[in-house]
């Protein structure tokens, strides 16, 4: 592998896309209080995940992926990753599991200590 000066890796070589522009600070918004958006935001920093029906269990809710998409409107990066849910009728059926990368759970407890 080709050296840079100082002996850091060749640009590019570590298979990141070079970019001239800084990232955006992380500011993402903060949904209303005592909303759903607002209780998912607060287990998500926990460092809890989420399908479907974990939520419903626990908020009486269904809108866990409406929930989400608010999040997501306020720039929280939420991932969503796939997890079998196999039923008697569909037996390759997957659902959503819903959590934030570990990065942004430690920024979003960091902003909330002085958000609220």
């Amino acid at each position: 592998m080709n050296k840079a000066p100082n002996n850091l890796p060749a640009a590019g070589a570590l298979g990141e896309q070079l970019t001239f522009i800084d990232p955006p600070e992380f500011s993402p918004g903060l949904p209303n209080r005592a909303t759903l958006a607002d209780r998912l935001l607060a287990e998500f920093l926990k460092g809890e995940s989420f399908i479907h029906p974990e939520w419903q269990d626990i908020t009486q809710s269904w809108r866990l992926a409406a929930t989400v998409q608010q999040l997501k409107d306020l720039d929280w990066p939420v991932l969503s990753l796939p997890e079998m849910a196999p039923t008697a009728h569909k037996p390759d059926r997957t659902i959503s599991r819903y959590r934030l990368p570990q990065e942004a759970i430690a920024k979003g407890r960091e902003l909330m200590r002085g958000a609220r």
